[in-house]
This record gives C-alpha cells, structure tokens and sequence, in this order.
C-alpha cells in the first residue's frame, strides 16, 4: 500500500530551459527542489523514451532507450565533451511549446561533438553499460541501420537477413556499421548517467519518479525487429490486426494507435520473459511504475490492419494474472499503478481486485451523478486520485468548456461557482480524499488554460509540446501547495521556529 502522499505530473520536455525543450540538468533538479519544498513525495513524468510519430513518447522506436533529446547539453559542457562555443551555439529561442525539428538538429550536433570527444576516454564505461544493458546492441545497430537504408522502417530494408533479424546478416552489418553502433550505444551511456544521477538526486531529496509504461510498442521499433516472434505478425512481419480502442470519452470514433499486438502464446511459453526484462528496464529508473491501458491485459480491442476506424475492431482476451502474478512475484517491492480506465467492465474489476494494484480516478471525470465511482466519496483508500492525466484538459480549460449539466453538477457538489474557485476546489477534493495518492498536473496548480494541455488523444499534431517558461512558478507556490497538503495529512507541515524567549527586565 502506498502512503498517503501526493505528487505532481509534469513532462521533462515541458521543463523550462535555453536549449528548446526541458532535458535532465538544471532546471530538473531545481523542480525537484520545488517539489520537496511543497511537501510532494512524487514526481509522475511519462515515458523517457525516444519520441515517436507525432512527437508521442507513447509510439516510440524502442521500449528501453531513453529519449537523446532530453540529453541536458549544460552537462555535457561540464563533463568536457562540447566546448563553450558549441553549447552557446545550440540555444534557441525561449518559448512555451517545443520546435521539435530545431532542437533535434542542435541536439544531435552536440552530441556528434560529445561522442567525438568522450567515447574513446569513456570506452569501459560504456562496455560495462552495455553489458548490463541487454537491449542496447540490437538498438544501436536498429539505428545505425535505419539511417543506412534512408530512415526507412526495418520492414523495407533491401537486406532480406537484416530484416529477419538473422546472426549472420546482423553481426555483418554491426561490422560494417561499426562507428554508428559506437555512437547510439554512447548516446545512451550518456542518457542513462545523467538521468542516474538526477535520480539520486531526487531521492535524496526524498522525491519518487513515478514513470510510465505503455501497453504497445512501435511496429517500427528494435523491439519488434530484433524479437517478432513475441508479436502477431505474419511472414513478412505485418500485422493483421493493430491495437486502438473502441469509442469512449476522448473519441466517438475511437482511437486507430495502430501499433502491433502482442502473441500471447508465445510469451506464455518463456514465462513473460520479454515483460519482466522490460519492466526490469524500467526499474532502473523509477521509483513506481503506471502500467498504462491495465484493461488490456483483461481483454484488448484489436482492429484490423486495413480498417479505416477503430470502430472495426473486436475485444480479444487478455493474459491477466497470467502476466501479472509473475511480474508482481519477480519484482517483489515494486510498486505499480494500474491505469484502469476506458471500457472499465466488471471483468476489468476483478482482474484489479485479484492483483491487488490501485487503480486510477480522475476527477475530470467524476462530475455526473452520486454514484460515479470518480467522486472522492467513493474512493477505497487504495487508489490514486488525478486531478487530469496527460490526456485531459487542465482544470481551468476543462471546467471553461464543461456542458451546462456537469458544471451544474459541479457547483452542486463542491460548493463552488467561478472557474477560480471551482479549480480549488477540485484540487481540495482530490487532497482531502482517502486515496492514498493525489497527484495533480502542475498547470492546474498554475490555474493555465487549454493553452497548457500536453495531449489531446486523437489528434496528430500539436501535442507533447507545451513547456514552462522560466520564472513561471510564482514564488510562494510550494509553501502553499504544502499548506493544503499539510491538512489532509499528505505532508508534515513546515516546522516553525520557536519565539525566541523574551528578556528579563
């Protein structure tokens, strides 16, 4: 069971920073100290990993691989790797929404620069990351390999031995490809030292990462190159059918993610082994880890693969504890959250009751009836309580563009009528609830509107971009974000210094 704490959700990317897009320096730590400072026992991020198609770190090219955009350049000049010059030369203008394609060619210019620089003096280093690190050596030469063949997808790459992840052709290629291996496997040497050691940082600071894992991986990824057999594919290594969700409260045509479904059979075979080392991945990382689309595991829409809309699709059943009493068993003292919500059946239900995991409320969601499970009233103290994920609005633009009735609602059971109060008042409720954890967006303790929203499910553009600006949280914030926690018993309260004793006269 977790203790009653809170924490607050916020992306790395959306860190302020000089170099376009958050990164893991500076600025991170100093929102760790932000977070300690208001009393947060947590820090919810989502996923580190390389960023996929549209920009969504939940369609990403490898499952394991942190994200080299988040690669804090300041740190790579205070390890010697650029100089002054080329760290000045990669800032870019300061604004609230990150230009993806001008940090990624300034970022990869430093890098090429670090990797020239650090990767001989750092070579046992690296051996030693990689060999640790199973996933690593089919990764740096997927990437070496995609860049070869035109950025193309695996599925179209000329060499037939390649493509079928054969020995021959892949340690062929690792030869003929040598110094691009060298320099993806560098890139994550240097990923995993800087997030290691914010890590500790946060830790010390008595901060937790809470991380996220998502349900699928890529078609296009060194996950399903280098291990198709864990995945329903055909011959050719297409998919039948592709994951998506059927229509529900984001989407009345449901959502196409369109990414390929795992073979069930076959992961059962080998005890999970490709769950338990990617979760084992995941461990270094995080401190608690959100097992994303938990509903999946019970039963998962698949969609056929020429399907136009997701609405074609059909429910397939899940591995259920099958897959999940091995994990809670082999990572014993893990804590997970189960995201369970979409089509939350009774089936779902009980396959949370059976693991034992907390599921989710979202408070966006509760404002209906009395007896909408989302209502704090009806909480167990074994869940954790949001007041938005990453895919809702904030609370100002979600109360702003709410219908008649549910704001009507709203009033009726909070007491309260402006969006300012109504965004207290939200937050008050999630605090003041029994769930063990409340964790709320940052924007909404900003009071930002839609303009601050990281994703709208659906959509392909336009997401994973907002960021703060420096200076954007005001001073005072975290002493009264620590009050109110402080009075729902989420955090000890600031001690006060003692008067000192007046003098004898």
């Amino acid at each position: 069971m977790i203790d009653r704490s809170a924490g607050i959700l916020l992306p790395v990317f959306s860190l302020p920073s000089e170099y376009g897009m958050g990164s893991i320096g500076a600025a991170a730590r100093e929102f760790v100290d932000f977070l300690a400072e208001a009393g947060q026992r947590w820090w919810q991020i989502l996923p580190l990993v390389p960023a996929g198609g549209g920009n969504s770190p939940y369609s990403s090219i490898c499952t394991h691989a942190g994200d080299p955009l988040l690669i804090d350049p300041e740190l790579l000049c205070d390890d010697g790797l650029v100089t002054e010059e080329e760290l000045e030369a990669s800032r870019l203008p300061v604004t609230n929404r990150v230009d993806y394609p001008a940090v990624r060619a300034a970022r990869t210019k430093l890098l090429r620069r670090a990797f020239a620089a650090g990767y001989e003096k750092d070579a046992e280093a690296v051996r030693a990351f990689e060999e640790e690190n199973g996933w690593v050596r089919p990764y740096a030469l997927y990437m070496a390999a995609r860049a070869y063949f035109g950025d193309k997808s695996w599925l179209d790459w000329p060499d037939t031995g390649l493509r079928n992840y054969d020995w021959s052709a892949v340690e062929y290629w690792r030869g003929q490809l040598a110094d691009e291996v060298a320099y993806h496997t560098y890139v994550q040497y240097l990923f995993d030292r800087q997030w290691s050691a914010l890590k500790r940082y946060a830790n010390e600071k008595g901060v937790g990462i809470i991380g996220d894992l998502p349900i699928y991986v890529s078609l296009d990824s060194s996950d399903v190159w280098s291990e198709r057999h864990q995945f329903d594919l055909d011959e050719t290594g297409h998919p039948a059918s592709v994951a998506g969700v059927p229509p529900d409260y984001f989407s009345e045509e449901g959502q196409l993610w369109g990414n390929p479904l795992y073979n069930w059979d076959v992961m059962r075979s080998d005890g999970y082994g490709w769950w338990i080392r990617r979760v084992g991945s995941a461990i270094r990382r995080f401190d608690m880890i959100r097992i994303d689309h938990f509903r999946a595991f019970e039963s998962y829409w698949a969609v056929p693969a020429d399907a136009e809309s997701a609405k074609a699709g059909a429910w397939r059943p899940g591995p259920g504890m099958g897959l999940l009493e091995p994990l809670m068993g082999w990572f014993r003292g893990v804590q997970f959250i189960a995201e369970d919500l979409g089509d939350v059946t009774p089936a779902v239900v009980q396959l949370l009751r059976d693991s034992g995991l907390p599921g989710m409320r979202v408070l966006q969601f509760a404002f209906s009836n009395p007896a909408n499970a989302y209502l704090p009233h009806n909480y167990s103290v074994n869940t954790i309580c949001y007041s938005g994920t990453h895919d809702n609005n904030t609370l100002v633009g979600w109360y702003e563009g709410a219908k008649a009735e549910e704001r009507a609602f709203v009033r009726q059971y909070l007491g309260a009528r402006t969006t300012e109060t109504v965004r207290r008042a939200v937050l008050r409720a999630g605090m003041g609830s029994v769930a063990s954890l409340f964790v709320a967006q940052l924007q909404d303790y900003l009071a930002l509107g839609e303009e601050a929203r990281i994703n709208v499910p659906g959509v392909g553009k336009g997401n994973w971009e907002w960021r703060l600006l420096p200076g954007q949280i005001p001073a005072g914030l975290a002493a009264e974000i620590r009050t109110m926690n402080a009075v729902y018993s989420r955090c000890a309260p600031v001690e006060k210094a003692e008067k000192p004793a007046a003098k004898e006269a």
